[in-house]
């Protein structure tokens, strides 16, 4: 593991105090990794005199199931200990003590956008969408096009974008990230992993990995993000499971992108910002890698769209579509 200089190591008992010894009510989440906990830590690293004051931070513990549970940690160590970014989440330090593996991360109060997409009752408004579809953009950009060296994120996906007090996005569980390709080498051949239903085509069918299959990831996000639909949903009728398939007939056609928009939203989204959106996924998810833009140029398309005026609700474009909809139903 390379020397990490900016990251602290504490040790298991430092974090069963921050989080008072791990306790139920401490809980912020599971999954297959481990779980991960509320902890309070003094600025200086130590755990707090009183209990609940001091910096908050997500303390995640791993499971012990073997080698690939501690190679995921090794590299996640690796890699956020070493970049810094803000569309990235700080990895505030790590426990690694007798069979014990811990990461201590910064606390994102607002948890993850696949809470605030699919499990609440009210919508994310159009504009906070698309501030977050630019910040996370940020972050796989300076990954791939900024950092010293660089990272193919490989594991995209909702669940994996944190968001701050201000909804700022922050990419989150680098278990799976792989050094992009040195030299005059195009791509990193691996064993294909990452989830089902994000993963671009050529990787599932070849193993052969660049930055231009977490350019397709963003496109599914993407598409999740305007849709507020999953990826993946067996729950939807015949011809809808697989969101891309579904939408990929409305993508690149100007008068029929409107029916991939949250209906959720009631018309309260940018006309010109959605159809620059569906433009955008529908390029992400070019079946030709090498058709992807680069993440840097997705940026730069995205950074108008959070602050597009022209509202659908108030236009006879909004009627209308309201009016088609409803004939196909």
């Amino acid at each position: 593991m390379s020397t990490v200089q900016r990251t602290k190591r504490f040790t298991f008992n430092e974090l069963k105090c921050a989080t008072r010894n791990f306790r139920p009510e401490s809980l912020l989440g599971e999954g297959g990794f481990g779980c991960v906990f509320k902890g309070w830590i003094e600025e200086n690293g130590t755990a707090p005199m009183k209990p609940g004051t001091g910096l908050t931070v997500a303390v995640k513990t791993l499971n012990h199931d073997g080698l690939q549970g501690h190679k995921e940690w090794v590299a996640e160590v690796d890699f956020l200990g070493n970049l810094q970014h803000p569309h990235l989440v700080k990895l505030v330090g790590y426990c690694i003590e007798d069979d014990q593996r811990l990461l201590v991360y910064e606390f994102m109060p607002r948890g993850s956008l696949e809470n605030h997409l699919f499990r609440r009752s009210f919508p994310l408004p159009w504009a906070i969408r698309m501030k977050i579809a630019l910040g996370a953009a940020k972050g796989l950009a300076f990954l791939h096009e900024e950092a010293e060296r660089p990272v193919i994120y490989r594991d995209f996906k909702t669940s994996n974008i944190l968001l701050d007090a201000e909804y700022n996005a922050k990419l989150s569980d680098f278990g799976l990230a792989k050094d992009g390709p040195e030299g005059d080498k195009t791509h990193v051949s691996t064993r294909v992993m990452g989830t089902y239903g994000y993963a671009a085509p050529e990787y599932v069918m070849t193993g052969h990995l660049t930055s231009k299959s977490d350019v397709y990831s963003f496109g599914v996000v993407l598409l999740e993000m305007m849709s507020g639909r999953r990826s993946m949903d067996k729950n939807r009728p015949n011809g809808e499971h697989n969101l891309v398939e579904w939408a990929r007939p409305y993508l690149g056609e100007r008068r029929r992108f409107y029916r991939l928009v949250d209906p959720r939203l009631e018309g309260n989204f940018s006309i010109k910002g959605a159809q620059k959106t569906a433009q955008l996924a529908h390029a992400c998810l070019s079946r030709d890698p090498k058709a992807r833009p680069l993440m840097s140029q997705v940026v730069e398309v995205l950074k108008p769209l959070p602050n597009l005026k022209d509202m659908a609700s108030s236009s006879y474009f909004f009627q209308s579509m309201r009016q088609e909809r409803a004939a196909s139903l």
